[in-house]
C-alpha cells in the first residue's frame, strides 16, 4: 500500500512539476525560435567589388574578414552574371557562417544598335527563389542597382531623368524609372520576403519612395557625416524603413580609403546613430594590398569595433533625432555643397530658397549635430512628422 502510495505520490508530483516548467520551456523555446528567425538586429561587414571576377579571390576575402563580422556582400558582375560562379561564392560564405547579399542590375543592356541583350546566364528572380529556400535567412536580399540619387545628380551613366520642366516633374519621373528598373526585385521580395537596398549620396529620400527598403548612406569623400545621416536616418524614419552606411572611396590615389583609425569612428558612429547596416566598399582590382583597398590598420579596426558591438549591444542606436528640418516638397538638391545641383538639372541659383536651406540645415547641424533629421513635405508621410520628433523647424520658416 505504501509502495502504491509512494508511487502515486511521484505520478503526482512529476504532473505537477510537468506542469510548470513545460509552459515555461515553451515560452523560452519559442523566444529562441523568434530571436533565431528574426536574425540580428545590426549587420556589418564588407563588400566584395571588382569588375573582373575572381572567385577565389572572394573567397580569400570572406576568409579574412569572417571572424569578425557577420554581413558580406557579393558585389562583382563577373561573379553575379554567372550562375556557377555565384553559387560557389554563395555556398561558401554561407559555409563561413556570414549572412550575405548579393548585387543585381537592370537584366538588359542596350547595343548601339539598339538591341536589348540580356546580362545574365540565368533568371535572378528564379535564383533569389532558390537561393532563399537554400540558404534560408542567411541570404539578406538584393543589393539593386547602385548610387541611383548620385547617378541623377553627377549625370553618370545611370542617370534616369535627361530633362524636365520643373523640379516636381524631375521627382516624378525619377520615382517612375527607378521603380521601373527595381520592380523585378521588388516583385522578388513580395515572393521571398527577400530585402531590397541599395547605397547612395543623395537623394535618399526619392530612392525610398522608388520601394527601397534600405538605403546606405556612403560615408566618402569629405561629406558630413551628421549632415548625411540626417538625410538618410530621416527619410528612413518617415517612411518606416532601414537604413545604414557604406564607408568607402576618400582620395582617387592611395591610401583610398580612410585610416584604420578614421574608419573606426565612422563605424561607431553609424552603429551609435541606429544604422541596421555598415558595409565597408573593397575594392580589390589593384595591386595596393592583398585584399584590395582594404589593409592591415583596416581589418584591425573592423575587429576592434566587432568587439566593441558584441560587449555593448546597448549602444546601438543611443543616438536619436530630436529635431526635423522640413525640407520642400520634392526639392532635389545634392547637399555636397552651397553650389551643388538640383536634380543634377539646375544649378543652385535657379532656386531662391536653396541659399536660406543650406543655411538652415548647417544652422541646426551645429545645434542638434547628430540629432537632426532632414525630411521632406510630402502628403503621404506629413502626418507623421510630430509623432516622430519632438521640434520641427519648416524650410520657410525663420530659424532662430
Amino acid at each position: 500500500m505504501r509502495k502504491k502510495l509512494r508511487h502515486s505520490t511521484l505520478l503526482f508530483c512529476f504532473i505537477l512539476i510537468t506542469i510548470i516548467v513545460l509552459p515555461l520551456f515553451l515560452v523560452a523555446l519559442n523566444v529562441g525560435f523568434d530571436e533565431q528567425q528574426s536574425g540580428p538586429e545590426f549587420f556589418v561587414g564588407v563588400e566584395y567589388a571588382i569588375d573582373n571576377h575572381s572567385v577565389e579571390g572572394c573567397k580569400q576575402l570572406v576568409d579574412r574578414v569572417k571572424n569578425f563580422t557577420n554581413l558580406f556582400v557579393v558585389d562583382s558582375v563577373g561573379i553575379t552574371f554567372d550562375k556557377n560562379n555565384l553559387n560557389e561564392v554563395c555556398d561558401y560564405v554561407y559555409d563561413s557562417g556570414l549572412y550575405f547579399m548579393v548585387f543585381f542590375i537592370s537584366l538588359h543592356y542596350q547595343q548601339e544598335d539598339g538591341d536589348l541583350v540580356f546580362r545574365y546566364n540565368y533568371y535572378p528572380h528564379m535564383w533569389i527563389a532558390e537561393a532563399k529556400e537554400k540558404y534560408g535567412d542567411k541570404f539578406l536580399g538584393a543589393y539593386a542597382m547602385d548610387e541611383p540619387g548620385g547617378n541623377q545628380l553627377d549625370a553618370g551613366s545611370f542617370q534616369l531623368v535627361k530633362e524636365a520642366e520643373n523640379q516636381t516633374e524631375a521627382a516624378t519621373t525619377y520615382l517612375e524609372w527607378l521603380y521601373i528598373h527595381i520592380n523585378y526585385y521588388l516583385y522578388a521580395k513580395e515572393c521571398e520576403g527577400i530585402t531590397v537596398l541599395t547605397s547612395d549620396y543623395g537623394l535618399y529620400w526619392f530612392d525610398y519612395k522608388s520601394g527601397y527598403d534600405a538605403v546606405l548612406a556612403e560615408f566618402a569623400w569629405n561629406h558630413s557625416r551628421p549632415l548625411h545621416v540626417a538625410l538618410c536616418r530621416g527619410a528612413a524614419t518617415v517612411q518606416n524603413k532601414e537604413w545604414g552606411a557604406m564607408v568607402t572611396w576618400t582620395y582617387n590615389d592611395e591610401p583610398y580609403i580612410v585610416s584604420g583609425d578614421e574608419l573606426y569612428d565612422d563605424l561607431i558612429t553609424a552603429y551609435h546613430n541606429g544604422a541596421k547596416y555598415v558595409v565597408i566598399f573593397n575594392h580589390p582590382d589593384t595591386d595596393y594590398s592583398e585584399y584590395g583597398i582594404l589593409m592591415k590598420e583596416h581589418f584591425d579596426a573592423l575587429e576592434t569595433f566587432w568587439n566593441y558591438v558584441n560587449s555593448n549591444p546597448d549602444k546601438h542606436g543611443t543616438v536619436k533625432a530630436e529635431a526635423a528640418y522640413v525640407l520642400p516638397e520634392n526639392f532635389g538638391f545634392g547637399f555636397r555643397n552651397p553650389n551643388d545641383n538640383i536634380w543634377g538639372l539646375w544649378s543652385a541659383d535657379t532656386d531662391e530658397r536653396t541659399e536660406k536651406i543650406w543655411g538652415d540645415v548647417n544652422q541646426l547641424l551645429d545645434e542638434y549635430g547628430f540629432s537632426l533629421d532632414i525630411v521632406y513635405s510630402d502628403p503621404a508621410f506629413n502626418d507623421d512628422l510630430q509623432r516622430h520628433y519632438d521640434k520641427v523647424f519648416f524650410w520657410n520658416e525663420t530659424i532662430n
